[in-house]
């Protein structure tokens, strides 16, 4: 007579995802988590041969992949920082390639990408990304020839540097960027703010040089407050008028107070301006027109 054991479903949605993730680190841990009912990194690791730190990073995966929802992070005595990915040894990669071949795909197309053989250090960035962060291998690939282009824009012929990867790795993990289509909306969109940024610099006769991190700062928050380089130009034009040179902060406070008003193309700011230098009769006109005696209030704090 057989043994009659409680049996526990595993829903197909889950299914298809830990089949797409190829990663049986990641299964192991969700079976194990499905039948205990605990996630207790210590106790996985004992019962699935695999150390605290590879429990960690698989039940990582599983969180960013959405099947740990509502569940506690796992207890761990070897927590590994959110900007560090985990130092792997030598027997941990050896082990990882030979049981994974989308992790050997992603070393094959990283060496295509940098020109050459991956040294240790490589391989332990690409398994973190793709271990301990969840990126898929298919979005990996994406990423890399995404770091080797903005490289090649930037010096034509140079191929990204390891650093860079990971970096830009480290962003789209914390974007939850994980399928094809997240990453081509992603590339298309930056694409589209570098453009744009360059309108900007040209309409700010900045040349021959990047924009500092503040700088970039500035200019990427007016372009997702929604207002175009022609905008730009116009409130250029004031501070020049005003101050007779480009004050980032200055301006800033101009396109705080159109964006306040809900006025961003040039139209609308012109109208604003219309309104003003023509109010109704019996009261003040409702004005897109940033009020310089109060700009000047603000400036003379700066």
């Amino acid at each position: 007579m057989t043994e009659n054991k409680t049996a526990f479903p595993l829903p197909a949605e889950a299914a298809d995802l830990l089949i797409a993730a190829h990663d049986g680190d990641v299964a192991l841990l969700y079976l194990y988590i499905a039948r205990t009912g605990a996630l207790d990194a210590e106790r996985a690791a004992g019962a699935l041969c695999r150390t605290a730190r590879e429990i960690d990073a698989a039940a990582e995966k599983l969180r960013r992949m959405g099947l740990l929802d509502g569940m506690p992070a796992p207890v761990s005595t070897q927590r590994v920082p959110e900007d560090t990915l985990p130092e792997y040894r030598a027997e941990d990669l050896i082990r990882f390639a030979a049981e994974d071949p989308q992790l050997q795909a992603i070393y094959r197309e990283a060496e295509q990408v940098f020109g050459r053989k991956l040294s240790p250090a490589d391989m332990k960035m690409l398994a973190g990304l793709y271990k301990h962060l969840g990126l898929p291998a298919e979005v990996l690939f994406t990423l890399l020839h995404y770091c080797a282009e903005r490289a090649a824009e930037r010096r034509p012929g140079s191929v990204p540097s390891p650093r860079s990867v990971e970096k830009e790795g480290y962003d789209w993990a914390n974007r939850e960027i994980m399928t094809l289509e997240q990453a081509d909306d992603y590339i298309r969109f930056r694409r589209e703010q570098r453009e744009l940024t360059g309108q900007v610099k040209e309409v700010l006769n900045i040349r021959g040089r990047d924009l500092s991190k503040t700088e970039r700062e500035y200019v990427e928050r007016w372009l997702g407050m929604g207002f175009p380089p022609e905008a730009v130009a116009i409130a250029y034009d004031r501070t020049l008028v005003k101050l007779g040179k480009l004050h980032w902060s200055y301006m800033d406070k101009i396109f705080q107070s159109w964006h306040a008003k809900r006025l961003h193309t040039p139209a609308e700011i012109e109208a604003g301006d219309s309104r003003r230098r023509a109010p109704a009769a019996g009261g003040a006109a409702n004005s897109g027109r940033v009020d310089l005696r109060e700009l000047d209030e603000i400036f003379d704090k700066i």
